[in-house]
């Protein structure tokens, strides 16, 4: 009898003491009884986790012998039974870093729980509980693991280093004197909202959402970076930086890569583009390799 060892896929919704939203989680793995480590990965702005080439990345981690789970953060401004894209555009403008923090810590906690999420427990190796994410996921991922000592190691793809954008002072005082700034979706025409909450939020946690600080003073895990020399949305610089912060992480640079790694949305392909396919091989190397 033939064994189908193709990715089991098992969805579930989440929910928080902190806000009403309840929101997505999925994971994918190959069905074996033996436990594998777990890579809980975290999207970025304006992303979700079933965007572009997620799902096609998410079986390849599965197929590597990983637990993949990937999450919509609760404000990302996908509605759970929808659409599947960004639609909740209040949601969206309600959102802030702390939140976002705080949705990944409730995930990681039900993959503690005993049934916590649909995934056999007997499939899971969470001493081998790892992070990653892109963009400013890649930025939260660090700032998770920085206050999480159960997570073992960290992937930061074309990650955010710093949540303090320094905008101008007349942008901020007209942002507070409006109550929000909007930001465009190129992809969609969507005006997005993001309302001044956003800055108070930061304001009153500065150090928990301090990623220069964090990476350099309480950030133990070992740290992959990885990114796009013509990456057009945050400079290659940033991540330089990281490693000078860190200096024992390991850092790579993509030639030619920009910032999604060769991904849009949406991906029709059954395949990786051939530079995030680089991406989660050197991801996959170094967590094996801990």
């Amino acid at each position: 009898m033939s064994v189908d060892t193709s990715p089991v896929v098992v969805e579930f919704l989440l929910s928080s003491t902190r806000h009403t939203r309840p929101f997505a989680a999925d994971a994918r793995y190959v069905p074996t009884g033996q436990p594998k480590p777990v890579v809980v990965f975290v999207h970025g702005f304006k992303g979700f986790k079933d965007w572009g080439h997620f799902n096609v990345l998410a079986d390849y981690f599965a197929n590597h012998g990983f637990v993949f789970v990937k999450l919509d953060l609760s404000h990302n401004g996908v509605v759970p039974g929808g659409t599947g894209d960004l639609e909740d555009m209040e949601a969206f403008g309600q959102n802030n870093f702390s939140l976002e923090l705080d949705d990944l810590g409730i995930l990681l906690d039900r993959l503690h729980e005993p049934n916590g999420t649909p995934v056999p427990a007997a499939e899971m190796d969470l001493s081998r509980l790892y992070l990653a994410g892109h963009s400013r996921g890649g930025g939260l991922v660090m700032l998770k693991a920085a206050e999480d000592a159960r997570v073992r190691a960290v992937a930061a793809w074309a990650p955010i280093n710093d949540i303090d954008q320094r905008w101008s002072e007349d942008i901020m005082r007209q942002w507070k004197e409006n109550g929000v700034q909007y930001v465009d979706n190129s992809r969609t025409g969507q005006r997005m909202p993001m309302y001044y909450q956003l800055v108070e939020d930061y304001l009153a946690n500065k150090q928990r959402l301090d990623i220069p600080r964090n990476v350099r003073e309480k950030l133990r895990q070992p740290l992959f970076i990885i990114h796009g020399d013509q990456d057009e949305t945050l400079p290659v610089e940033m991540a330089h930086a990281l490693k000078s912060w860190k200096p024992e992480s390991e850092l790579v640079i993509v030639p030619g890569a920009g910032h999604m790694f060769g991904g849009k949305h949406p991906w029709d392909e059954n395949h990786l583009p051939a530079q995030a396919q680089e991406v989660a091989d050197r991801t996959i190397a170094f967590f094996r390799g801990l």
